[in-house]
């Protein structure tokens, strides 16, 4: 359980990740706030509470790895790289510019603390499993954490690497389906149903946990769960809201892949902000 001067600062430090989303894709006028927003909290336990990691750290062969599978969210992922110092908060503004190493899909190559370059859906969770196997055979510590989207689900790949995880007994993977029903589409339900998620990873021997993706002890109890969950890999199924923190971007599919204008941008930190007041307020 988190005392509440860590929930404090985990609250505040997502909603600057969320105003790094928003702020990256407004000035480059495109890319994938919906998604991004609704896994602004876990991001943010996992690289301030959770892994092993820091920038300097950051090519320790003993570390944590976390692989964004869903690279289409990638802002997410740069505004905690940011806040924890991995690179300037101002270099978020150069989101997807010619010449910026930030750009659409994160780039293990050009971005400090990316460990996997990601973006062809279904691909993320099959580096993470062979980060996780070859942690196994080097005989290493360290776990591996994967975020795959809902809709990512209906990629064949991601069921081919889910019988990998479970036949080579990977248990120091632990992944996260960010279950917001939405894809660039619509309601993932109606495009492809990947429905019952919980019982599929299950039927493919999975260890699976079903929880709050914006309650931060509710993430860490999954987590501390899936750490001591031995033989089998751990799916985090999060019940989360595409948009979350910004009102009118919640549970709207069009947000999936929009950049707001001026003026949405404007209302957008100027919501955020409110919240920070509020939490700062409560602490």
């Amino acid at each position: 359980m988190l005392d509440n001067k860590k929930l404090t600062e985990l609250k505040l430090t997502a909603a600057n990740v969320r105003k790094h989303v928003l702020t990256g894709v407004h000035a480059a006028a495109s890319g994938h706030p919906g998604g991004s927003l609704s896994i602004a909290d876990v991001v943010t336990l996992l690289y301030c509470e959770v892994m092993n990691t820091s920038p300097e750290m950051a090519k320790n062969p003993d570390r944590d790895r976390f692989v964004l599978s869903k690279g289409h969210c990638a802002p997410a992922l740069y505004g905690i790289l940011a806040e924890r110092g991995y690179f300037p908060k101002e270099d978020i503004a150069t989101l997807r510019k010619t010449g910026s190493y930030l750009q659409g899909h994160p780039d293990m190559k050009g971005i400090p603390g990316v460990d996997m370059s990601s973006g062809s859906l279904g691909q993320g969770i099959s580096a993470a499993n062979g980060m996780a196997l070859a942690g196994k055979i080097d005989k290493r510590d360290y776990r591996v954490y994967t975020i795959l989207g809902d809709g990512e689900l209906e990629e064949g790949q991601v069921w081919e690497a889910a019988m990998y995880a479970a036949h080579y007994n990977l248990d120091n993977l632990c992944a996260f389906v960010d279950f917001n029903g939405l894809q660039i589409d619509g309601d993932i339900s109606k495009v492809m149903s990947p429905l019952p998620i919980d019982k599929k990873f299950e039927a493919f021997g999975w260890n699976v946990i079903v929880c709050d993706a914006h309650d931060f002890n509710a993430l860490l109890d999954a987590i501390n769960q899936a750490k001591e969950t031995k033989g089998k890999p751990t799916m985090i199924i999060l019940k989360s809201v595409k948009g979350k923190g910004v009102s009118f971007m919640e549970n709207v599919a069009s947000w999936h892949g929009s950049a707001p204008n001026d003026e949405q941008y404007e209302a957008a930190i100027a919501e955020i902000d409110a919240e920070i007041e509020r939490i700062k307020e409560g602490a």
